[in-house]
């Protein structure tokens, strides 16, 4: 019988080892920048074509590489950062595996320039699938240039398996990020398909945030700095209020190593309790320093695990540092001692002549509702139902009779009496209505978000809607992720009224706003519907619509505290029965809850 056991062929065994290092372009940026930061680049740029698939290319200006080096860092565990595996207990290189260089060799066609600083000539190399196809000696400049074109190229299956080019770059971009606020030290320039997207000069920690956030983050960061001699954690974490309904700006570093930890998270988010609500998440960017020989980076191939030696105590000190940090800056939940209005009506009585009066809340604009005018629903269904109306209690004009089934008009024109149905606030949240067979409340709030829901989707479907010009044109900064997806969903903000145009950067010009949010600020409302974007992360057009119409409505919507007189409380919940599903808002929330006499009588005991 044949032997069957055999040796593989070192470029098969590449290609499989390649599925384990390079799932995805963004994998080989990671790499790539990890080497040069390892080489002691104080500049590094990264060119990027068709998000990776057709080039990744690093310039460095680090030590570069002698010939030999130039060529065996090609082969597997080939490395410079270890000679024994008692080095890994005091590592502080990003790699140290030896195999990312002959991963993407065996799947990319890669070519390397490279001079040491001390040499007149430096190496070319160029590799393809694994097989060395050039090496001459040319003059460069100091440091290495590493190019990698056409990924994938020779295992097609994979290249079929990657995303949209939008997909992908944001993943690169999130690679990208997680180097470059671990080494500000470092000046980086990324350019996207011949367009320069970041260009950041070595500054802070503070700054290297602010450069890839945007200005605005500037005033959203706490530090944090607790010093031990087991660990530190020093960073920032961003203040309450600005907490968002999605990932996307939580980073823990070990040693200057991006990690990601659910323990670490857990730490950090017991520290928000009762500023934070669990569906919200703050952002962090902490760094922690310990002694390599306490932890285990030697988990996984991509070294985003760690584990720690004492996890407790580290676990304890993250959790102290944040807390301490959020409570230095006087960051604590306020109570509402507000007193009811009319508190406040008999304490004006005594207030000298001359005092203006306080405005607990501020006053309801009628237009808040937008322009949403549908007449009330053709049926017999719905508020016929609710109020278990029979046919005598229904008004029905003679020249609207079309059949056998009654018009069903506004409610409070039931009994022939328009307006006169009482209705009533309460806490400035709920609308309290007085039903035939006992009442209902309708949550103020829920109610406008399905109005507005139902009006932003048509609007999108039929794209008509109405802007209105901004006296001066104002700019919004922001991260090249939001941006792209704004470039993404342009079509659908342009249909809801949005006039918006890029202004050069990452910046956004707002010429028009929506005619009903003409008051609003732009850049709340836009970073609002990204949020609800990234958060739902829809794919199909129909569900982009339906989560751009919920976001829209979701920041639209009157807050809790409007106070509203009669006649607003009587066309909200007309404008709400004339939804076509007005009992739920686009979350499946109750929009309004009804309570029969029966249940009052049961409850006082008749």
């Amino acid at each position: 019988m044949a032997d069957l056991i055999r040796l593989l062929p070192d470029h098969v065994a590449n290609q499989i080892a390649a599925g384990e290092v390079v799932q995805r372009p963004a994998s080989a940026v990671k790499e790539l920048l990890e080497n040069s930061i390892d080489a002691g680049a104080a500049r590094i740029i990264l060119v990027v074509k068709d998000a990776g698939r057709t080039l990744i290319q690093v310039t460095d200006d680090g030590r570069g590489m002698s010939a030999m080096d130039a060529r065996a860092c090609f082969e597997r565990h080939a490395t410079s950062k270890i000679r024994e595996a008692d080095d890994l207990t005091a590592l502080r290189t990003k790699g140290f595996r030896g195999e990312a260089l002959a991963s993407i060799a065996a799947i990319a066609q890669v070519e390397l320039w490279t001079r040491e600083r001390e040499q007149e000539l430096g190496t070319r190399v160029l590799i393809e699938g694994s097989r060395v196809r050039a090496q001459e000696a040319m003059a460069g400049a100091t440091g290495t240039t590493i190019a990698v074109r056409n990924l994938f190229f020779n295992v097609p299956a994979r290249r079929q398996f990657l995303k949209s080019d939008g997909v992908e770059m944001k993943h690169v971009l999130d690679e990208f990020h997680r180097i470059a606020l671990a080494h500000p030290e470092v000046a980086f320039q990324l350019v996207n398909n011949d367009h320069e997207e970041y260009n950041m000069p070595v500054g802070s920690e503070r700054q290297r945030i602010v450069h890839l956030f945007g200005r605005k983050y500037d005033e959203r960061l706490v530090p944090v700095e607790e010093n031990t001699d087991f660990v530190s954690v020093t960073g920032f974490v961003g203040k309450p209020e600005f907490a968002k309904r999605s990932r996307g700006e939580q980073y823990f570093f070990v040693n200057r190593r991006y990690i990601r930890s659910n323990y670490l998270e857990h730490a950090v988010r017991k520290a928000y309790d009762e500023l934070v609500s669990r569906e919200n998440f703050p952002s962090w960017f902490l760094f922690i320093d310990i002694d390599p020989a306490q932890i285990d980076i030697n988990i996984h191939p991509t070294k985003t695990e760690i584990k720690f030696r004492d996890d407790r105590t580290v676990y304890a000190i993250v959790h102290a540092a944040v807390r301490r940090a959020l409570g230095r800056f006087n960051i604590v939940p306020s109570l509402d001692f507000e007193p009811e209005p009319a508190i406040l009506a008999a304490f004006a009585q005594h207030q000298p002549a001359g005092t203006p009066p306080r405005e607990a809340v501020p006053a309801w604009r009628p237009n808040d509702l937008g322009s949403f005018n549908a007449p009330p629903r053709q049926s017999p269904e719905g508020w016929q139902q609710l109020f278990n109306l029979d046919q005598s209690a229904t008004t029905v004009a003679p020249e609207e009779r079309t059949g056998t089934e009654p018009r069903v008009i506004p409610w409070r024109e039931h009994d022939g009496m328009p307006g006169e149905r009482p209705v009533f606030q309460l806490h400035g949240t709920y609308i309290l209505a007085q039903l035939r067979s006992g009442f209902m409340v309708v949550d103020q709030q829920r109610a406008h978000e399905r109005i507005l829901y139902e009006r932003n989707l048509k609007l999108i479907e039929q794209g008509a809607g109405l802007s209105q010009a901004e006296l001066f044109p104002r700019h919004i900064e922001l991260s090249s992720a939001d941006f792209a997806l704004v470039q993404d969903v342009m079509p659908e903000l342009r249909s809801m009224g949005f006039d918006l145009e890029p202004f050069g950067g990452r910046t956004m010009q707002v010429n028009g706003m929506p005619a009903e949010a003409a008051e609003e600020d732009p850049t709340r409302l836009l970073e609002g519907l990204l949020e609800q974007l990234k958060h739902e992360r829809g794919t199909l057009r129909n569900e982009r619509h339906a989560i751009l119409a919920r976001g829209m409505a979701r920041s639209m919507a009157i807050r809790p505290g409007r106070v509203l007189d009669t006649t607003e409380m009587h066309d909200l919940i007309d404008r709400l029965f004339a939804c076509d599903m007005p009992y739920h808002t686009p979350a499946g929330k109750p929009t309004l809850i009804t309570y029969g006499l029966d249940d009052l009588n049961e409850r006082f005991e008749r």
